[in-house]
Parts: C-alpha cells; structure tokens; sequence
C-alpha cells in the first residue's frame, strides 16, 4: 500500500469550495445580469429616460470612470438601443447610412452594416428638405426587442436586421408614402409595440402651395416582415412649418388599454397602437415646428399625468390623462408654464418633481401636480440631450460634453461636473450599472471597470 499523499485531502476540500464558490459567483452574475437594465429605444425602456438602476456613476472624465470609449464613423445624434451585451449605434458616413454593432463589455464594433445611401441639403425651399447643422440623416434611434433590431433614417430607410446582421426586410417610407417635405429633415424615431413597428411623420402639408397636401401620418408594419398593418392619417390645422414634429410617439398603458401619444402640428393626441384609431385629442396649442416631445408621469394623480411643451419655447402644459374624446385647454389641462421652457430638450419625472433644461442651459424643478417652480438654476452651455433620472439624480448633458449631476430634491443640490471631450446632442442611455453618452466621434462607456 502506498501511503496517503498528504497534499490529496486538502486539494480535495480546495477543489469543492472552489466549486461551490464559482457557482455562487455565477448565480450572482446571473443575479446582476438579471437585474441590469436594458435601454431598448430613445430615452428607454419607457420612453420618459428614467431608469431604474441604482448603481450608477456620479463622476467621470477623460481619465477617470471611462470604462472604454469606442471611435465611431462621423457622425450622427441618435441614441444607443442596448440590449444585454449589444449595442447598437447608427451613423452617417459622408453618404452611406451605417447601422453599428458593438460590444457593451469590450466596446468594439462587432459588425458594420451599410443600410443605405443619401445626400442631404442646407438650403432650398419649403418643396425641399433642409437638414438642420445640427443634425444629419442619423438623427432617428435604433429600436430593439432583444431579437431584431430597427434601423431608420431621415432619407426613409426603414430596415430590420437580426443581432447577427442579417438583414430581414427593408423599405423607404418616402418611395411608399411620398417625399418628406419637413423643413429641418425627418428625425422621428420608431417605437416597437408587441409585433408592429410604429413610425410617425409630421410634416408641412403644403396645403398653400399645392392642390394636393403632403401627408402626415403614423404607419404600423409587422415587425418580422415589413408587412404593412394600418396606416392612420394625422393631418391637422397647422401650417406651413407649425404641421413639423421631430417628436417619438411615447406608449401610455392606460385606464382604457395602451395608446401612443403623439404631440405636433399644434396638438397632442393618442392612438391605439393595434390598429391605429384616434382615442383622444387636445387641439388648439399652437407653437410653431415641435422638437421636444411628451413625457409621463403614470401614477400622478390617479391616472397619470402627460406633460409637453408646444413648439418654438412655448408653454409647458400638464395634461391629465383617462380621458377619451376631445379634451378641453379649460378642463383637461392642470397647469401651465410660459417662462424658460425648453425648445429641445424632454421634461422628465422623478417621484412627484418635474425637471426640464432650457436649451440656453436654464435648469428648472417644479412640482409636478401643482406647478410650483421649486428652484431654477443656470447651468451654463447649450443643451440638446434630454436630461436622465437615475437613483435620485438628473444628470443634465449638454452639447459641450458636461454633464452636470444634481440631487432630484425640491431644494438645488449640485452633486459633480463630468467633462468630456467631445460633442454631445444625443440624449443618454444606461445599462448595467454604466452610462453611455454617444459624442460625435465617440460612444462612451461610463462606470465601474
């Protein structure tokens, strides 16, 4: 007999802890993994850039809390879609209209696809589309369900690909429903509701010009085969550049089942997204062209409440929601605001306060039930993002690259100053526990290595 190695038993004992240890380590990755966040769509999972994890970083630099920060062909201001460890970018490339994917953990480009092609122009006449400076033909977001994912852009590319790039099916929603005649070039982006793939237009009717209208309307298409659903009409009494709405209908589970709410063209008003019949409407709210779109606050009140801001820096306007039909300006909406609204820039909620960011950089609290301007805070710069609320913080990204972080209290509380070195319009995403904002030369990754 051969005696017993001493070192055996002891391996043994090693060899099962380590075991043991790994499997608690992977169930607590699973945990974490189920519990990170994903950012399917522009401003998030519900459409008002409010998240609900908890772990995010308070600040950042150049050298500081940039986990990677990944080149992107120049250049585009849509936001990231995220789901698990893809992200999905697009971009323009002198004319070619990129679709990226990249890695959340290693932030490389996993592949490139080449959607389409389009040139864009900085003048002409109200017959022809004039894309802003600001903005190019990547200007819509990427949406995602964890198994496709939509790219489109301002020429009317719309095309869904798998999470390996294979493209599905792809049409122009220009060549199907005629030119765009929206005079700072389309920016919509689509939304995903269960099968169908909802996209809106809203643009100048040029109902003085010629004998037949340009049409507004929102269009559902199976999401699998492009597939046309319905087709909703959205013609309304503005004119001239009042019918432009740069806006992303936002999904409401309401008292009386889901609808989308759209806001331009002087009203905001709600659809059923299954089959695309008006459910209510408040008109009346003239502004001129509308970029800043709705945001809700579900719980408020009862129903919920949806604050919108009509275009061209006019008022801030909280609507109650449950209603159906024709709302009244009288009855329906609780209160408004005419100062130092923004032009750009979305509201957004955080328990019963509501922030908003002028574009000029003039920070507002208000209570949102009420109205009642808690504080006002000028930030500095120029703002285009939307503001992010996030473990009671809103973080303010301005075009600059500075993100100011304050406390999501009725009292103004400062908490960082994160400066980065790049240009900054689209508006924030989050996932698993990291901030990514996505500059014009860049996508940033911001958080804990």
């Amino acid at each position: 007999m051969h005696a017993a190695n001493p070192l055996r038993q002891p391996r043994r004992r090693f060899g099962h802890g380590l075991k043991a240890l790994l499997l608690v380590s992977v169930a607590g990755l699973a945990t974490l993994a189920d519990a990170a966040e994903n950012w399917p769509q522009w401003r998030g999972p519900s459409g008002d850039s409010v998240s609900t994890e908890t772990n995010l970083p308070l600040t950042w630099s150049e050298s500081e809390h940039v986990v990677w920060k990944c080149p992107l062909p120049e250049w585009g201001t849509s936001t990231p879609a995220i789901w698990g460890d893809a992200i999905f970018v697009t971009t323009q490339q002198e004319e070619k209209l990129l679709l990226l994917r990249i890695d959340a953990h290693r932030g490389e480009v996993v592949w490139t696809r080449e959607v389409g092609s389009g040139t864009f122009v900085r003048t002409g006449g109200r017959k022809q589309t004039k894309f802003h400076e600001l903005h190019n033909m990547a200007s819509p977001s990427p949406v995602t369900d964890g198994e496709l994912v939509v790219a489109h852009f301002g020429n009317g590319d719309l095309a869904v690909y798998d999470f390996a790039g294979k493209q599905l099916w792809k049409r122009n929603l220009q060549a199907d429903y005629g030119a765009y005649t929206i005079w700072w070039g389309h920016a919509n982006s689509p939304v995903l509701v269960g099968d169908l793939l909802i996209s809106v237009c809203m643009q100048d009717s040029l109902a003085d010009l010629q004998a037949t209208p340009s049409p507004s309307y929102l269009v559902a298409h199976d999401k699998r085969t492009g597939r046309e659903v319905w087709k909703q009409p959205r013609m309304t009494d503005a004119k001239s550049e009042e019918c432009d709405s740069y806006t992303t209908p936002l999904l409401h589970h309401g008292p009386h089942g889901d609808e989308l709410i759209v806001m331009g063209g002087n009203q905001i008003d709600a659809y059923d997204p299954a089959n695309g019949a008006q459910r209510w409407l408040l008109a009346g709210i003239p502004g001129g062209r509308t970029i800043t779109g709705p945001t809700i606050a579900p719980n408020l009140l009862g129903r919920g409440v949806v604050f919108t801001t009509q275009g061209m820096r006019g008022p801030l306007l909280a609507i109650r929601l449950g209603q159906q039909g024709a709302l009244s300006g009288t009855t329906d909406v609780l209160w408004q605001d005419r100062q130092g609204t923004p032009d750009t820039c979305c509201p957004v909620v955080w328990d019963d306060l509501l922030f908003t960011v002028s574009d000029n950089g003039v920070a507002v609290c208000y209570d949102a039930a009420t109205g009642k301007r808690h504080w006002q805070q000028r930030l500095g710069g120029d703002f285009k993002a939307s503001p992010l609320a996030a473990a009671g913080r809103i973080y303010f990204v301005a075009k600059d690259g500075l993100t100011t972080v304050v406390a999501a209290k009725s009292q103004y509380e400062k908490l960082a100053a994160n400066q980065l070195d790049d240009e900054t319009l689209a508006s924030p995403a989050v996932s698993a526990g990291r901030i990514y904002l996505r500059g014009r030369k860049h996508l940033y990754c911001v958080g804990d290595r």
